[in-house]
């Protein structure tokens, strides 16, 4: 965990919503200077910390709506600090809480030196991140589709759909005369339909993201596919949400952002088992788990280093160690420019 520690005249503390803000302002003395609501608007914004420019720090907490804020501080040359959510409990806590109280919180713990820090993505690949993580959204809405269209099968007993794979078209065709009753075939093919929509728009986002990581991320996004089994939607997955990779100090910080790694809980020297599983990236956690069976395909080595894991550990453990060394060899990759090597994953 990051603390914000820097001093200032002035500390803002913004609770932020969509339409609203909430805004307190501290002296360095922890004197209340303003604290007001006003509406969520650069202009209204500006009219309360003009004063204050060039002495102030504006804290918020992270959600969806920070970027203008940021970008708005940004412009104006004001110092922004964005505070990581699961880490700000002294804001969810107490008796009572309400957006005034967090806002003052936000800014008794900016000029306190205890503002944990989330990472500022950067503007420029803000989007793009964005877009990518809307399509895996997608992607997984097609295949709850695919899932209904063979519970449906199951539900009236029609054959078995699962020697079928859904994401072939000529596949598809095969189920649409399959149900008696229309009423249920309207449904299956309303899936279908879905699906195929589903199937043209991602094939024009995939060209769209892949052209972009070309263009602006081309060393990273090429790097990562050296790695057997990372192909362009995990190795853009992987680009876009580390962002920058000189932001970790270290391979165990990086590990630890990807979920890779599982903290003990311990107090008096008894350990309680293990927390903090829901911090860091989901997006991250998902694409070097994915990346840890689709290494496996064909890859005979592989397979052997698996068996070896698992004389000592279950299948499900082997995986997340698997997965946790290409973690750290995407991140030495990375640092270094470096291609995959694989004997030297497989050596330890």
């Amino acid at each position: 965990m990051r603390f914000y520690t820097n001093s200032h005249p002035y500390y803002c503390g913004i609770d932020l919503h969509a339409r609203m803000l909430y805004v307190c302002i501290l002296d360095d003395k922890g004197e209340t200077v303003t604290h007001k609501k006003i509406n969520a608007g650069p202009d209204e914004l500006m009219k309360l910390v003009k004063p204050y420019i060039g002495n102030i720090v504006i804290g918020v907490e992270c959600m969806h709506c920070w970027y203008w804020v940021a970008d708005w501080c940004d412009v104006q040359g004001i110092d922004f600090v964005l505070g990581h959510a699961l880490y700000m409990k002294a804001i969810h806590g107490g008796k009572t809480k309400n957006d005034k109280i967090d806002s003052f919180k936000i800014a008794k713990l900016l000029r306190g030196g205890n503002f944990p820090l989330a990472y500022q993505y950067p503007q420029d690949m803000r989007a793009t991140r964005d877009l990518l993580r809307r399509r895996t959204r997608l992607v997984r809405y097609a295949g709850e589709l695919k899932a209904h269209v063979k519970n449906t099968a199951s539900q009236y007993n029609l054959p078995d759909l699962n020697r079928l794979n859904l994401r072939y078209e000529n596949n598809r065709e095969q189920v649409r005369e399959l149900f008696p009753d229309q009423m249920v075939q309207t449904s299956v093919d309303l899936d279908l339909d879905l699906v195929s929509f589903f199937d043209k728009e991602l094939r024009k986002i995939e060209w769209k993201l892949k052209k972009h990581a070309q263009k602006f991320n081309s060393k990273e996004f090429s790097l990562l596919k050296t790695v057997p089994g990372i192909g362009d939607i995990l190795s853009l997955t992987i680009v876009y949400e580390i962002g920058d990779i000189s932001r970790f100090d270290s391979v165990q910080k990086f590990a630890s952002y990807c979920r890779l790694v599982k903290c003990k809980a311990e107090s008096a020297g008894k350990v309680y088992g293990t927390q903090g599983n829901k911090i860091g990236n989901a997006h991250l956690k998902w694409a070097f788990s994915e990346a840890a069976v689709l290494f496996l395909r064909g890859n005979d080595d592989a397979k052997r280093y698996l068996q070896k894991l698992q004389r000592r550990m279950p299948k499900s453990k082997a995986l997340s160690v698997l997965a946790h060394k290409l973690g750290r060899a995407a991140y030495y990759m990375l640092k270094t420019g470096s291609v995959f090597d694989e004997a030297r994953l497989l050596k330890g």
